[in-house]
């Protein structure tokens, strides 16, 4: 049975945990996973069988690691091969009655705009492992415990690239509902099922308790089945071997949930074996599933949150004052290829009530290709809200789509045929909606009904085009009033129409409107009241000018739209308070360039602005201290409060990092400086290649001043003594990903306990716990902000 057809029938029964089963069979610590199942053909066929004969409909294939940047670590490089070999192998042990998911896990590094790695390489990493698997006969492909949205986006790029074949994705949220990149479920969502992928969900890092709520938020928005592979509850240890504190009865009592919160695929992660999908398999067998809510829908998303563009909803305002037209320092800035007045316009209009942002860096004397990627990679760290990538350059437009890690909106496609059918394959490809202009070959259009026709004939060829009239918001094309006494009322007049019979959302270049007049301000706040009133979806307007603001939240209430004023009274409340009138002008003296450089993560600009403040007059003890520690101290607050997130931590990390090596000539005394500080040593304990996590914390303890000692990942317990009595580290920082290989901690702590050896241990990793960490006599730390304040606590005690 296709699985389209099985997933209409009942809810399908995936596969639980392969790692833990293989090492119950024999698998050493260490080795390669997908090296060791080539070698021992025989156990990964029973693994497969014992789960096919537990229930599963679909088996994951043993290829978790198989991408390049994992195997290089075990010095093998033939891809495609390993991955097609074991595709084969669990055919064979299967045969044709059981699917087979082609299984492609993360990298292990950060991806553009997030990491050093350029998204068009890990694209093509993903490519290579998925030509291996589609040629060793998978049925679909899954792309799973995917922490970073970006990540998951060029995994799913890549497999559209290869193949049409069924593929799930499922990220891994902790249990505050975000991943560590601060990606929440509805936003990944939105992003992944307008990409493409078949199927959306979520595995690994928290308990069935916690995930069935992750299900339950998307599934209102859901176009796509939705699928959960969760942990058989929270990690232990126990004579020396990971367990897991949830039986298989426990975990099977979770369907039910499950099902009610709209699950279509269910089986396990971490902790699970056979014997948990055969109590899982019991229990949803009359359970039937809840199919998809929705055929469509019209939603944004950044990294971080998302926008549902619904009828009658609140209206949407975005800012447009990121556009160089009458700026000429920001036209400047662009020209030179710099950034600070751009992050400046951004985090002015948000803090202003702006729902998303409007990006156009077009001047002359702009490579506006180039630089539109540079100001998608800002922004995309820098901001929370969606972006509209605004701009008449088609690979301008291509290139930012590519690298925008969300669902963007394109400013703007229209009538004009030639650009149609280049535009409307973009963004198809990526997942965009587009901003309709009823714009011809014939040029603009200035009655209504003409608007109309052209909007119908444009939407015909969206339709061509694979895409629904909820990818696309019909610009009412706003001409000023000024030369022309009838051109409101026939941008009412189209806004009228699409909401009451087109049935399409709306927008406005709402400053058009009073082009070439005095007081523009109180003419676009009038417009705005009477547009609203009309069904208008949305506004390019500027979200600094008070009136509009106060007049878009007033028509709110009056048009219905928002129910119970709750969002008027919160706008009332924090205007009175003063946060809306903040001012987000650009820092006026050089220290205070320096700190705020550091909080936005701006390498570009850091040692420019090290340079003024020196040049300045001031001290570099006092740039040290009062600019730059108490910015990377208010950036560790802001990760707290998740404010920040892993993105936003690192970029200010390495600004930091950056920084002080610039800075570092000018301070007195740095030798003296370094031989004082506080010494701590970090490793990867045996059989963990994961090092991503330690590096982060590495990089947060050097910036508060701690001496790293790096020995790196898969680090055996006899180098670990050696190297603490080489260096008499009073710290040590343990890091371990994986359940298999958190218990060499164990091992760790239990030898320089033997050795006599004074230190204290910090340990942390996806898979440790705060009571695992105090089983082993250390202390916890969940993150790089955690370490640097648990590595101060113990060193104060040191010195006590």
């Amino acid at each position: 049975m296709k699985l389209t057809s099985l997933l209409n029938t009942r809810i399908v029964i995936l596969d639980g945990a392969t790692g833990t089963e293989l090492q119950k069979s024999g698998m050493p610590q260490g080795v390669a996973p997908e090296k060791w199942v080539l070698e021992n053909p025989r156990i990964l066929t029973r693994v497969a069988c014992d789960y096919r004969d537990a229930g599963s409909d679909i088996v994951y294939t043993c290829t978790f690691g198989a991408n390049r940047y994992k195997l290089a670590q075990y010095k093998i490089s033939d891809v495609q091969k390993i991955n097609t070999r074991i595709a084969r192998i669990t055919r064979r042990a299967l045969g044709k009655n059981t699917l087979i998911a082609g299984d492609i896990g993360p990298t292990g590094k950060f991806i553009e705009p997030f990491g050093p790695v350029p998204f068009d390489e890990a694209v093509a990493a993903f490519k290579e492992q998925i030509k291996g698997l589609v040629a060793g006969g998978v049925d679909l492909l899954v792309i799973e415990t995917m922490m970073d949205i970006q990540e998951a986006r060029a995994a799913l790029i890549a497999a559209r690239e290869v193949t049409n074949m069924f593929t799930m994705v499922t990220m891994t949220y902790e249990r505050d509902g975000r991943t560590l990149n601060g990606t929440d479920p509805v936003t990944a969502l939105v992003t992944l099922q307008s990409l493409g992928a078949h199927a959306v969900g979520c595995n690994c890092s928290t308990g069935p308790g916690d995930m069935v709520r992750f299900i339950a938020q998307m599934k209102p928005y859901a176009r796509v089945p939705l699928l959960a592979k969760p942990n058989a509850g929270m990690p232990r240890l126990q004579k020396g071997k990971t367990v897991f504190d949830m039986s298989p009865k426990e975990f099977s009592g979770y369907a039910g949930e499950f099902a009610k919160a709209g699950i279509n695929l269910m089986g396990g992660c971490c902790g699970t074996s056979p014997e948990y999908i055969r109590e899982l398999k019991k229990q949803l067998r009359n359970k039937k599933p809840q199919t998809p809510r929705r055929f469509f829908l019209s939603a944004l998303s950044s990294s971080r949150t998302h926008v549902i563009i619904e009828k009658d909803s609140p209206l949407i305002i975005i800012g447009e004052c990121i556009n160089p037209t009458g700026k000429k320092s920001l036209q400047k800035e662009l020209r030179e290829k710099k950034t600070a007045l751009l992050r400046q316009l951004a985090s002015e209009q948000v803090r202003h009530g702006a729902d998303m942002l409007d990006v156009n860096v077009g001047a002359s004397g702009v490579d506006e290709a180039e630089m539109l990627k540079e100001a998608i990679k800002v922004l995309a760290v820098n901001t929370t809200v969606p972006l509209v990538i605004d701009s008449s350059d088609i690979r301008a437009i291509a290139d930012a789509l590519k690298l925008y890690p969300g669902r963007a909106l394109v400013n703007s496609i229209s009538g004009e045929k030639a650009k149609l059918k280049k535009m409307l394959p973009l963004i198809k490809k990526y997942g965009a909606m587009a901003i309709v202009l009823p714009l011809t070959d014939k040029g603009v259009p200035h009655t209504c009904l003409k608007r109309k026709k052209a909007v119908n004939e444009i939407y015909r060829k969206v339709k061509r085009a694979g895409l629904a009239k909820e990818d696309i918001v019909v610009d009412a094309l706003a001409l000023t009033v000024s030369s022309d006494r009838q051109a409101p009322g026939e941008t009412l007049n189209t806004i009228r129409w699409c909401h009451d019979e087109f049935d399409a959302a709306t927008v406005v270049g709402l400053s058009n409107i009073s082009f070439g007049l005095p007081r523009r301000s109180q003419l676009n706040s009038a417009f705005l009241a009477m547009a609203s009133s009309c069904g208008l979806t949305m506004a390019i307007a500027n979200p600094l000018s008070e009136g509009l603001m106060h007049m878009r939240h007033s028509s709110d209430v009056l048009t219905g739209k928002d129910d119970k004023a709750v969002r008027f009274i919160r706008y009332v409340q924090e205007e009175s308070g003063g946060t809306s009138s903040k001012s987000a002008a650009l820092p006026a003296s050089p220290q205070e360039r320096v700190y705020t450089a550091i909080l936005e993560g701006n390498r570009q600009e850091i040692e420019q602005y090290i340079g003024e403040a020196l040049k300045g007059g001031i001290d570099a003890e006092k740039i040290m201290q009062e600019g730059m520690v108490t910015a990377i101290n208010t950036v560790g607050e802001l990760f707290d409060k998740k404010e920040y997130f892993l993105p936003q931590l690192i970029a200010s990390a390495e600004t930091m990092k950056q920084g002080f090596e610039f800075l570092k000539p000018h301070l007195k005394n740095t030798q003296g400086h370094r031989e004082k500080r506080n010494v701590i040593m970090l490793a990867t304990v045996k059989g963990d290649i994961h090092d991503i996590g330690k590096n982060i914390v590495a990089l947060m303890l050097e910036n508060h001043g701690f001496h790293v000692i790096d020995l790196g990942k898969d680090v055996s317990v006899e180098k670990i003594i050696n190297e603490i009595k080489k260096h008499k580290s009073p710290l040590i920082g343990l890091s371990a990903l994986m359940t298999t290989t958190m218990v060499n901690m164990q091992d760790v702590v239990d030898a320089v306990r033997k050795e006599s050896l004074d230190c204290r241990f910090i340990v942390g990793g996806a898979v440790i716990t705060k009571s695992f960490a105090h089983s082993l006599g250390a202390e916890y730390a969940a993150d790089g902000v955690a370490a640097v304040r648990v590595a101060k606590s113990l060193s104060a005690r040191k010195t006590e």
